[in-house]
């Protein structure tokens, strides 16, 4: 039985997000399942306490800068039109999305690319040894 096609449009809000792998500033360094698995704890939290939902388009990439080159996975979001936030909602849940993270993966520094801005979250100044300064 066929259906109609709907089609659903939502308020343009986007964040990325590139999260090195290597624990702290070691040369440990942590798989993808395992970021994978953190990131859907954090997603399951978010939908328990406040129905929100945050779709999540992860890809393998790297993080260069001097002389660092660290294994790294992309995080994308966006607002998905089934389950549709206002800008502020959607904002401040990747910032908390991001700042457990953050603390799940022993990160110093990460920086959120909105559709409208740039955040970067800081635990402290401390920068990568590698990066020649």
């Amino acid at each position: 039985m066929n259906h109609p096609i709907n089609r659903i449009n939502s308020n343009k809000f986007t964040a990325s997000i590139t999260l090195g792998l290597h624990k702290g500033y070691s040369q440990l360094v942590y798989t993808k399942k395992e970021l994978i698995a953190k990131l859907q704890e954090i997603q399951e939290q978010f939908i328990k306490k406040d129905a929100i939902y945050l779709s999540c388009a992860v890809s393998d990439c790297q993080i260069v800068l001097s002389g660092q080159i660290e294994p790294s996975v992309k995080l994308d979001f966006i607002n998905y039109p089934k389950f549709t936030l206002e800008e502020k909602e959607f904002k401040e849940a990747i910032l908390s999305l991001t700042t457990n993270l953050m603390k799940k993966l022993n990160q110093n520094r990460i920086v959120i690319v909105f559709h409208n801005d740039i955040v970067m979250l800081e635990n402290n100044p401390e920068i990568d040894p590698r990066i020649s300064r």
